[in-house]
């Protein structure tokens, strides 16, 4: 029998924690990682609370089923009960663990390529901080294997909990008379949204469903989705289509045109509809939040969504907080009231929230009215893939030393207004644009995101300054 130590264990393997919970290479994630991770995470929540019960989902990767049923195993050699929910998104798992006030484990992968996977852990409360995830490495739980891998029971329970939550909170009129689309590809949430759309009076187009993983990323859409987008809208005349990210908890959002939203203009048109007085938003953010005045004061954090759970923390002197990211995943942070119905706060990554809350916004408009009455910023976002993160981090390194001489070697023909280095290197430019490079935290990518007074401006300046990155590193 092999004996380990969880905190070697981790520390010794390539999966590690990013912007939201641990990621590596599907080979990396043996029976023994998962193990330690969950036996350290579990010793964790033993620190400050009783633990009877973990709640454990998958997302539709093929791989994540049979890290859960080793996580699962972790959990039962431990005399734990399990509540395993099977395929769902992330939100979902988080909402039903919260409203039980147990603790929960999420395997998914989210966006990334289907040859990788990783676990999302969640304490009764919500999402852990990174400063649990710096106790996790270092808390050392003996434990050894073999552990047969659990069977896994599907409790269907928390698909429904996680569809009555809007069906309490929003009008069962609200998309009455709307066509709505919905590509399906391979998202956990996929078997949910139809239902809970048409329960709100939409009538439902489904389309793109695959039973192959498709690594949807909302940050960086592809030419192939953005084509489908305006095919689909325009043969089916929908007024809207909606996706998501692998687990459920990132949104994407094309109007009446088939124009796929960025995922902060839809966190902001989410935020008004909500009548949200806070904010706390990362850094690569666009600057139509701020140049709105929606709101009474906005936080500006690293990117991920653990900053911006424990940024939550500076804005509790107002009624109504909230937050999201680029990737438009919408982060509750309290309790709302509108007369007799009341919305419960769920502090992690929805994508369902913010669709519904920009319908409501929009009684009965175009979508592409409530995106006209914005400042005009725009911004678009790319990536360098097998882009290695110790190469990304001696490039923003060197360029931040001397940003006039980096945005002179991109050949940007402007000078530097401000350098912001909380998350990468974001330069603001006289010219009133802005460039933001920055190491994905979850895969090998360097991310290129602008900011300019139109979205063809935009898109050619990621364009020109990924270009010169390369050329640069050639």
């Amino acid at each position: 029998m092999a004996h380990f130590i969880s905190s070697t264990l981790i520390r010794q393997s390539s999966v590690q924690f990013g912007t939201s919970g641990a990621r590596g290479l599907v080979v990396d994630f043996t029976p023994e990682l998962c193990c330690a991770f969950t036996l350290a995470f579990i010793k964790l929540l033993q620190q400050n609370h009783d633990v009877q019960r973990i709640a454990l989902a998958i997302d539709n990767r093929p791989s994540s089923p049979l890290i859960a049923s080793w996580c699962a195993a972790a959990v039962q050699k431990l005399g734990l009960e399990l509540d395993y929910y099977g395929v769902i998104p992330t939100p979902a798992l988080a909402y039903a663990a919260m409203k039980q006030s147990i603790a929960a484990i999420m395997v998914t992968g989210s966006h990334i390529p289907f040859d990788r996977n990783g676990l999302k852990f969640y304490r009764p409360q919500g999402e852990i901080t990174k400063q649990d995830e710096l106790q996790m490495l270092a808390v050392e739980v003996p434990f050894s294997l073999p552990v047969c891998a659990a069977e896994l029971t599907l409790n269907p329970a928390a698909a429904q909990d996680y569809k009555q939550r809007y069906l309490d909170w929003f009008p069962p009129d609200l998309a009455k008379g709307m066509t709505i689309g919905i590509y399906e590809h391979s998202s956990a949430g996929r078997d949910i949204y139809a239902e809970l759309l048409q329960q709100l009076g939409a009538c439902v187009i489904r389309l793109g469903r695959s039973d192959h993983f498709v690594p949807i990323d909302t940050e960086a859409v592809s030419e192939e989705d953005e084509q489908k987008a305006v095919l689909w809208t325009l043969e089916h005349q929908l007024d809207l289509l909606f996706s998501t990210d692998g687990d459920g908890d990132r949104p994407m959002v094309a109007d009446e045109k088939g124009r796929w939203l960025r995922g902060d203009i839809l966190g902001l048109l989410a935020a008004k509809a909500l009548k949200i007085q806070a904010l706390a938003v990362p850094v690569s953010c666009n600057t139509a939040i701020e140049q709105s005045g929606w709101f009474l004061q906005v936080l500006r954090t690293r990117i991920g969504s653990p900053y911006v759970i424990e940024a939550f923390g500076q804005l509790e002197q107002y009624p109504a907080v909230a937050g999201f990211e680029a990737n438009g995943g919408f982060l509750l942070a309290c309790d709302l009231q509108k007369q007799e119905r009341r919305l419960t706060a769920l502090p992690t990554r929805d994508a369902i929230l913010p669709l519904l809350a920009c319908i409501e916004l929009a009684r009965g408009r175009a979508v592409s009215e409530l995106l006209s009455q914005l400042p005009a910023r725009f911004t678009a976002s790319q990536r360098i893939s097998n882009f290695a993160t110790e190469l990304s981090q001696q490039l923003l390194s060197k360029a931040a030393m001397n940003a006039e001489h980096f945005v002179s070697a991109l050949g940007l023909d402007t000078k530097v207004l401000s350098v912001d280095t909380t998350d990468g290197l974001r330069v603001t430019l006289t010219n009133g644009d802005i460039v933001h490079l920055r190491p994905s935290g979850n895969a090998p990518e360097l991310r290129c995101y602008a900011e300019s007074v139109s979205e063809q401006k935009a898109k050619a300046l990621v364009g020109k300054v990924l270009a010169k990155v390369l050329a640069l590193i050639l």
